[in-house]
């Protein structure tokens, strides 16, 4: 029986794998660890996960095609499955043209505020502006105003209806919220905050190609080279810090990270000693690279046997700029007509850049380039420069990021 059901599940999973998918998607939609993996799973064999979307989403998980998957709106931290009954009954009307003509058309007793604005940081509305994630922010600051204008509409036809026509008036729609657009760090822990991950993106992958060159091992081909391993060895991994959990030890307490830098999510244990030293680093959504050691165990699993698992201990963790005070062997500034057409003031501009910043670990050359001549002069020890993430993108506003090159040996 055993041997059936395993060869169907494999057939399924070869021959209609969105809907196979979408069904396991759907099965565990209440455990946000377990989409998680289902979604991760999911990507690895080549599906496309769709956001929940408030116009073509269900309740559940759909397939779209043989090869993509529509995010649940159920499965949406905040919602519930009365409130999105509430939605896709008042979907039936039409599509939703806007945040307002949502409001007005829901069922508030059942859809709240804290279901409107976790289905706009998941990117449920996205669908409004062709799906552009840019109004998210917008849209979030909207969502008292939509309410209020709704129950506002609500009064006036209860006016209309008791006192007859002319009595109610009518209500200009309001405009919305005018707000910054979020980066996209921020609109990727939104996300998170609503679905339990990132989806849209990933916080890593702006820093994916500088850090790939020190680190030379992503989270999954980890874990495919571990397999057979054997004996305990060094390695750098780095992602991001999705989730930090304390747990209580013989030998006493002890931390798991669960880290993440897109292709894969592995658990890295920081024992005690190691997390004392690095407390202020270890932070959700923080950007780390650990100096790990890496062995391979062998555990048994019920009737199957052993099974072997991957433990990763942490024995130096680092921010971003901490990385590239331990592993970058300086910064390359490169200067055109364009950023020094004026010798003193480019000089004075990267003095005032600088200054916030001196006597940090990482040496500053300076390349200086007029046609077909250049020149690179080093700058004195006094300044040295620890690269901080906000020095970095104040020089690469300056001076444009292809020339502004972190040196790595």
């Amino acid at each position: 029986a055993y041997a059936l059901i395993a060869y169907q599940t494999a057939y399924l999973k070869a021959h209609a794998p969105s809907a196979f998918m979408a069904a396991n998607l759907s099965a565990v939609m209440d455990d946000t660890d377990k989409v998680h993996q289902f979604y991760e799973d999911s990507v690895a064999n080549g599906l496309k996960v769709l956001a929940p979307d408030i116009n073509s989403g269900e309740y559940r998980f759909v397939p779209v095609d043989a090869s993509t998957i529509r995010y649940g709106l159920g499965a949406v931290k905040g919602t519930g499955e009365s409130a999105i009954a509430a939605v896709l009954a008042a979907r039936k009307d039409g599509p939703f043209r806007d945040l307002f003509d949502f409001c007005d058309r829901v069922d508030k007793r059942t859809v709240n505020r804290r279901t409107v604005e976790a289905l706009v940081r998941a990117g449920a509305f996205d669908c409004l502006n062709a799906g552009d994630y840019s109004m998210r922010s917008s849209l979030l600051a909207s969502v008292g105003i939509a309410l209020e204008a709704a129950e506002q509409t609500e009064r006036n036809a209860r006016q209309v209806s008791l006192f007859g026509p002319g009595e109610g008036g009518s209500q200009q729609k309001p405009a919305l919220v005018a707000v910054p657009r979020w980066e996209e760090a921020q609109r990727l822990r939104e996300e998170k905050a609503s679905l339990g991950f990132y989806l849209s993106g990933h916080p890593f992958t702006a820093y994916r190609a500088e850090i790939g060159r020190f680190v030379r091992t992503n989270l999954r081909s980890l874990a495919a080279s571990a397999e057979g391993e054997g004996g305990t060895r060094t390695q750098l991994i780095a992602g991001v810090v999705e989730s930090v959990r304390v747990q209580r030890t013989q030998g006493g307490r002890m931390v798991v990270l669960t880290l993440s830098d897109g292709t894969a999510t592995q658990e890295v244990t920081v024992y005690n000693e190691v997390f004392d030293q690095y407390r202020d680093t270890v932070k959700e959504d923080a950007v780390v690279v650990i100096e790990a050691k890496v062995r391979n165990v062998r555990r048994s699993v019920g009737e199957e046997g052993e099974a072997q698992f991957m433990r990763i201990a942490a024995d130096r963790i680092y921010d971003v700029a901490g990385a590239r005070s331990r592993f970058a062997r300086g910064v390359r500034l490169s200067m055109n007509g364009e950023a020094s057409q004026a010798g003193a003031a480019a000089s004075a501009t990267l003095k005032s850049l600088l200054e916030p910043y001196r006597n940090g670990p990482c040496p500053v050359a300076v390349c200086y380039r007029n046609g077909g001549a250049s020149v690179e002069m080093q700058l004195g020890d006094n300044w040295r420069v620890t690269l901080d993430d906000a020095l970095m993108k104040s020089l690469n506003e300056w001076l444009k990021p292809e020339n502004v090159e972190v040196l790595y040996p």
